[in-house]
């Protein structure tokens, strides 16, 4: 059986008592259902993970005790950013959620051109913990220790101001497999479902981002998050 993991934002220590409340004992206590004595993995993102073990269980808190330390990650040798023209509901939770899977270090939710999702400011900072608790929910599952940043929903105008260089995920581009290993970090730029216009294509290429191809086939906004990042990972992560 696998051993549950948790992340915890306090900063850890070997051998202490921590009492959680809230979210998270509601977690352990009636989705993991766990009990005094049981056993699971704690980090804070700083470095590592901790054994603990549960000491009590109550209707309000849950007390768990930290164990030795281990300097264990799994995070890749390559560093990817990912810049993708937001998606309609699930798909974007999809998104995000396969993303921190496969490594990602940094997510941008862009609002684009053509895509059909609209945030008021009082909205962008709503779904930007949303997404983040699906990625602190992600490198729990996955193993990573290491929490990736969720930016705040922002146009693409004013983040390709900032970029220099990346790819640009196009059906008309060249082969991924074409290209040689890119300089660190990599920015990934993947348009909505309606794709990135024109405009934005070109703006993005007069920063540097080459046009990358996966094949002839148009894909969903998840799945070409899902294969761009598999597959930059398995040729140099």
């Amino acid at each position: 059986m696998r051993i549950p993991r948790l992340y915890l934002p306090s900063p850890l220590a070997p051998h202490r008592e921590f009492l959680l409340e809230g979210e998270r004992a509601h977690y352990l206590r009636t989705v993991l259902r766990l009990r005094r004595g049981a056993g699971l993995i704690v980090f804070d993102g700083q470095g590592g993970e901790y054994e603990a073990q549960i000491m009590a269980v109550d209707r309000r808190c849950v007390s768990l005790q930290t164990g030795v330390w281990h300097d264990r990650e799994v995070e890749s040798s390559l560093m990817t950013h990912l810049a993708v023209g937001i998606a309609k509901g699930e798909r974007m939770d999809w998104a995000v959620q396969k993303a921190v899977e496969l490594g990602v270090n940094a997510v941008f939710p862009l609002l684009t051109e053509f895509c059909n999702v609209r945030l008021p400011d009082d909205r962008a900072e709503h779904k930007r913990a949303h997404w983040q608790k699906i990625a602190i929910a992600a490198c729990e599952q996955s193993g990573r220790n290491t929490i990736p940043e969720i930016h705040l929903p922002q146009t693409f105008s004013s983040w390709i101001g900032y970029q220099s260089g990346g790819m640009l995920l196009d059906p008309d581009g060249v082969s991924l497999r074409s290209l040689p290993k890119p300089e660190q970090p990599l920015s990934l730029l993947i348009g909505p479902e309606g794709g990135l216009s024109p405009g934005e294509i070109q703006a993005a290429q007069s920063r540097g981002f080459t046009s990358v191809s996966l094949g002839p086939r148009v894909l969903r906004v998840e799945t070409a998050v899902a294969a761009s990042l598999g597959g930059v990972q398995v040729l140099w992560g």
